[in-house]
């Protein structure tokens, strides 16, 4: 069995975010993230192979850029 250590992976591609993280971020429940997911409004996320999500720091951050830029436009 290969075991894979995360945080190693993390430093050679970049932070990766748990959803628990970005729960706390975004100040919303699970069933809020669920919801999106199944929308398909959430920034893209890998499953682990033991089934955690996880969310590149910088694809989080972008998905967030792009909502304020949703929010302008929708301002004007």
């Amino acid at each position: 069995m290969t075991v894979i250590d995360v945080r190693k992976a993390a430093n050679h591609r970049g932070y990766w975010m748990t959803v628990p993280e970005i729960l706390a971020d975004l100040q919303i429940p699970r069933r809020t993230w669920q919801r999106w997911r199944a929308l398909g409004k959430t920034p893209e996320c890998t499953r682990l192979p033991n089934g955690d999500l996880r969310v590149k720091r910088h694809d989080y951050d972008a998905w967030l850029d792009s909502l304020a830029e949703d929010e302008r436009n929708h301002r004007r």
